[in-house]
């Protein structure tokens, strides 16, 4: 099962998707973390998050570009935060897919959905803003949107979490199943 969860910074997403996770009972649960730290505010956050994370049974995988080779345990249930992240490093960083970022990250989706029972992803709703970007922040929001696009396609629930309100976009049970 896939679930996309979005919603803007400090919206509630995260602490929305471990729930989810935790709501899936007592399967391995693997937290795939994305966050490159490269400064003192991506140490906070990293921080912040392990904080939350603490006591839930989450291991921690490190994924900084490279999703489709990652190994999981077969059956387990997969929080990958946040998607935002893994595209940026995917296009900028040394080792990263470049231009090929779309197809590499939906290749690595693909490997998740292979290995775990479930796989919750966490994404970024940056899009509202009526801002105009330089060329590299338009290639990024291109291959961000495509890429949520196809994993919200492919998902069985697709949740926004507004103010910590969730809004049910796409469901289980909207598909007629339950």
């Amino acid at each position: 099962m896939l679930t996309l969860v979005t919603g803007g910074s400090g919206s509630g997403k995260s602490a929305f998707a471990e729930d989810k996770v935790l709501s899936y009972g007592e399967a391995e649960r693997i937290y795939i973390a994305t966050m490159h730290p490269f400064d003192g505010e991506s140490h906070k956050r990293i921080e912040r998050h392990r904080k939350m994370r603490a006591g839930k049974g989450f291991e921690t995988v490190e994924c900084y570009t490279g999703l489709k080779k990652v190994v999981l345990p077969k059956g387990c249930v997969v929080l990958l935060e946040c998607m935002s992240n893994l595209v940026a490093n995917e296009m900028f960083e040394e080792r990263g897919a470049h231009e090929q970022t779309v197809q590499e990250i939906m290749a690595g989706v693909e490997n998740l959905l292979q290995q775990a029972a479930h796989v919750v992803i966490v994404t970024n709703e940056i899009f509202s803003d009526a801002v105009t970007f330089d060329r590299e922040m338009d290639t990024y929001l291109k291959y961000l949107g495509k890429i949520n696009q196809e994993i919200a396609g492919k998902a069985d629930e697709v949740t926004e979490v507004v103010y910590g309100i969730p809004v049910q976009h796409k469901s289980v049970k909207s598909q007629g199943y339950e």
